[in-house]
């Protein structure tokens, strides 16, 4: 066996014999991504470049594509031509399936006028709609996958290959948390888990591991092991942290170029610290009972993805930066059979809570400087699939946003006539990465990391601000 302080002993071999239990959050820290090479860690945060209008993010995912045609963007010539092909004037495009030829399925609930604002939104959505006039409406993304991963990659990371720093990552390696003793970056998955990607959407990349997103799980634990494990107490804690420090430190001044190291410190310390702050931040037990109806947590239907809302709501107030929910498993919103059964199920579940979340930091203030974004990683087609369903559609979709720094009770850009394409005032990608980084006070190609001799950033060498969105 090797000596405690051979440099091949492994970090894992190490920690399996102290005994500590720092659970699923330091792990999330600690074991994921491979050694980094020619960078220094930035362990502190780095501020915004200009003054944010924005603090703070919360991004509500909706995994599998909900459908733009069905949901937030009316199209009355879908209407009229239901039934129809799709006119030759619209050209070749890629499908995930074969489904260019088939009949235009018309809008399966109808959309009306909402608030004093007249946005269009579909009765799929009552309570967002009751809340049309705090809304801007993006009716104009494109993306450039028609698959579910690529897709999932490209809307977190700005790219359609996996292993880029996710957005979150960047806000995180950007501007920190607002709490030293809670994470910058915290993601909450769908309890049914089968994010088509998988945890690299969340993921730091090449960014220090430092900066990749802390995993709450869904039930009564969203953080497992915060309390040390058997007799450990706090003072032989922080020993057995001392010395791990102590040995790590000596290791990485004659490496002085592998980032895994110092970012594994910063985890370990984060994780401590999280013993003490974490158990209040995700305890709901004191929330009022009208705060609980307003989230939904009295019916079965919202309760699970309520609970997620709420706890989005503490910890941004408990100073993390950047929190994103995942709605939809395996599947999801990803209505290849039968748009109104899919639809009907995935909106009874989220809209009230995500109402509620809204108008709960409204009225706590938060919402001033709160930006929170609903999506998925793109639309659906048009034309039908299976006759009541419809397949992926990257070309035009639509995001909403809300919240700090964005236009209330309104719609930018459109898609054409039938909402296949974005037409007017498109937005892609990686326009939307620039514009929210934006709101946060931070310049898109400034905000770089050197890796492999390049300074890489989120947007690549593409994103323009959408200023048209800006209030």
């Amino acid at each position: 066996m090797p000596s405690p302080f051979d440099p091949a002993l492994s970090r894992r071999q190490f920690l399996g014999g102290t005994g500590m239990s720092l659970g699923g959050v330091a792990l999330a820290h600690l074991m994921a991504s491979s050694p980094l090479k020619g960078a220094e860690v930035a362990s502190a945060a780095r501020g915004p470049h200009f003054a944010p209008r924005a603090k703070r993010v919360i991004w509500l995912f909706m995994h599998g594509g909900p459908s733009h045609v069905d949901l937030l963007d009316p199209k009355p010539d879908l209407v009229r031509y239901a039934g129809k092909s799709l006119p030759e004037s619209f050209g070749n495009f890629e499908t995930r399936r074969k489904v260019a030829q088939n009949p235009l399925l018309g809008p399966v609930k109808p959309f009306r006028p909402r608030g004093q604002s007249g946005i269009e939104i579909s009765d799929f959505l009552p309570h967002m709609a009751a809340l049309a006039d705090e809304l801007c409406l993006i009716r104009s993304c494109h993306g450039d996958s028609v698959n579910h991963p690529q897709s999932v990659y490209q809307m977190n990371t700005g790219s359609i290959l996996m292993g880029r720093p996710s957005l979150g990552s960047w806000v995180s390696y950007g501007l920190g948390s607002e709490n030293e003793d809670m994470p910058a970056f915290v993601v909450m998955p769908d309890p049914g888990g089968g994010l088509k990607g998988g945890p690299p959407a969340w993921g730091n990349g090449y960014l220090p591991a430092t900066y990749q997103g802390t995993t709450m799980r869904p039930g009564e634990q969203p953080i497992l092991d915060l309390k040390p494990a058997g007799a450990m107490t706090s003072r032989r804690q922080r020993s057995t942290l001392d010395l791990v420090r102590q040995m790590n430190e000596l290791h990485a001044g004659e490496r002085e170029r592998d980032t895994q190291l110092l970012a594994r410190l910063e985890a370990y310390e984060l994780a401590y610290r999280m013993q003490s702050a974490a158990p209040e931040a995700v305890d709901i037990s004191r929330e009022t009972e009208a705060t609980r109806e307003l989230y939904g947590l009295d019916h079965p239907v919202t309760r699970e993805f309520g609970t997620r809302c709420l706890l989005a709501r503490r910890m941004i107030e408990r100073g993390v930066r950047f929190v994103q929910l995942y709605s939809g498993d395996t599947n999801g919103w990803d209505a290849h059979e039968d748009v109104l059964k899919n639809h009907t199920l995935h909106c009874e579940r989220t809209d009230k809570p995500v109402a509620g979340l809204l108008r709960d930091l409204k009225q706590r203030g938060l919402l001033e400087d709160t930006l929170v974004i609903w999506g998925g990683e793109f639309g659906r087609m048009p034309m039908s699939e299976k006759g009541t369903g419809r397949d992926h559609n990257p070309y035009g979709y639509t995001t909403v946003v809300a919240g700090a720094g964005v236009k209330s009770g309104h719609v930018h850009g459109a898609t054409d006539e039938l909402g296949l394409r974005a037409e007017r005032d498109k937005v892609h990608v990686h326009d939307l990465h620039a514009t929210i980084l934006h709101l946060l006070g931070v310049d898109h190609e400034r905000l770089t990391y050197r890796h492999h001799g390049r300074d890489d950033r989120l947007t690549d060498v593409a994103g323009h601000v959408v200023k048209g969105i800006l209030a």
